[in-house]
């Protein structure tokens, strides 16, 4: 008997009982009543499969019949002290336990703010605001002569090409030798500034088809540049780029949705506030 008491005393589950009934006594001796209910702790089957599909998916495997115990013990464990701790009021007027507790709080109303689906019409006037945001790229066709250097020195020799072309009809025999391609055809807007830059992306969007027109900046110096043709974008539709629109709509209204969120909470408290 005496072998089976020191086995039971040596069991650390024994131990958190035991401390738990201590805090009982101390709580009864302070006078404060304590719900009975409280004294139960359930462990069902759906809590130990979620504690062994915890340990799964940490260790990529099963827990052993031994370590599923020592989940089970830890649960325990975990649920006594918190009961205990509640029951104590340690969790009162703590202010790292309130700005935990804020910090979930916030999280679960964002998630629902988050959750929230905006209708067609609210997307439409979303893409409407700004639809080459969403447009495919304007495509863009023509011919570019590499001057050198940007600067005087360039626009002396755009004139005497200008001129030259008047009569000599090969024009990808002038100008200086550079590794970018001498013509484009259809070209995005953006393939074109990866290439050329910015500056030279931009005079493209300004420009007429026609006549050869330079200097025109770039990333590598200046250019004479023909605009052969234009394709415009056509506007987009809200089917083509609905989830683009969906997710630059969350991101602007984000801070909004959470605070109307926080606005439903509120509405449910009166709240009076002591001026000095």
């Amino acid at each position: 008997m005496r072998a089976v008491l020191r086995g039971w005393l040596s069991e650390p589950l024994v131990h958190f009982l035991l401390a738990g009934l201590a805090v009982f006594a101390f709580s009864a001796w302070r006078g404060e009543a304590v719900d009975p209910a409280s004294r139960t702790i359930m462990v069902n089957a759906d809590q130990v499969a979620r504690l062994s599909a915890t340990w799964q998916q940490t260790w990529q495997r099963p827990p052993t019949r031994e370590e599923l115990a020592g989940l089970i013990r830890d649960h325990i464990k975990e649920e006594v002290y918190y009961r205990e701790a509640k029951r104590l009021g340690l969790d009162e007027d703590d202010a790292i336990i309130r700005r935990r507790l804020r910090s979930k709080m916030a999280f679960l109303a964002s998630a629902e703010a988050e959750s929230a689906a905006p209708g067609d019409a609210e997307l439409q006037a979303w893409l409407d605001r700004s639809p080459a945001r969403y447009a495919a790229d304007t495509a863009y066709s023509f011919d570019q002569i590499y001057l050198g250097p940007d600067g005087p020195e360039a626009v002396k020799k755009a004139a005497a090409i200008i001129e030259s072309l008047k009569t000599f009809e090969n024009w990808m025999m002038l100008g200086e030798r550079i590794s970018l391609p001498a013509f484009r055809e259809k070209a995005s807007a953006k393939d074109i500034a990866r290439d050329f830059g910015d500056e030279f992306s931009a005079a493209l969007s300004g420009m007429k088809p026609g006549d050869w027109t330079g200097p025109v900046p770039s990333g590598f110096g200046a250019h004479l540049v023909r605009l052969r043709a234009v394709r415009a974008a056509a506007p987009p539709k809200l089917a083509d780029v609905r989830q683009a629109v969906e997710n630059d709509w969350r991101a602007a209204t984000q801070k909004e949705r959470e605070e109307r969120a926080f606005k439903t909470l509120l509405d449910g408290y009166a709240v009076t506030i002591a001026t000095p």
